[in-house]
C-alpha cells in the first residue's frame, strides 16, 4: 500500500504550483488504478469502483465524502447502481496537486474499495 494514504493534505493556495511532469510520473505509480483525465484543460485523477448494488455504492460514496470533509478537500463523486466514480483535482489551481494523490490513495484504503 502507498505511503500516500497515511499523509494529510496541506492547505492549498490559489498560487500553489500544479505537480510537474516528473512528480506526476512518480505519484501516479503510487495509485496504479487511477487514470489522469483532462477536462476543459484541467488535469484530474479518476477511478471507478464497482459494487454489488446501489446500497454498497452509496455507503462507499458516503465514506469518500467523510474523508473529504475531514481534510477540507472535496472530489466529484458520482454514485450509480453498482458503481462510484471518484474524481480528485484541486479547484483553486485548476489542476493536480500532491493533495489529490494523497486523497486518491486514502480513497483506495477505504473499506469496500476494491
Amino acid at each position: 500500500m502507498s505511503e500516500l494514504n497515511r499523509m494529510h493534505c496541506e492547505a492549498c493556495r490559489a498560487d500553489a504550483p500544479t505537480v510537474s511532469e516528473d512528480e506526476l510520473a512518480e505519484l501516479i505509480r503510487e495509485i496504479p488504478d487511477w487514470t489522469v483525465e483532462t477536462r476543459d484543460g484541467v488535469m484530474q485523477l479518476e477511478r471507478v469502483y464497482t459494487f454489488r448494488n446501489f446500497a454498497e455504492a452509496l455507503a462507499f460514496g458516503n465514506r469518500v465524502g467523510e474523508i473529504a470533509e475531514a481534510e477540507g478537500h472535496h472530489p466529484a463523486i458520482l454514485v450509480e447502481w453498482g458503481r462510484v466514480t471518484v474524481t480528485w483535482w484541486s479547484h483553486k489551481i485548476r489542476g493536480l496537486h500532491r493533495n489529490d494523490f494523497i486523497m486518491a490513495a486514502r480513497t483506495d484504503s477505504l473499506p469496500g474499495a476494491a
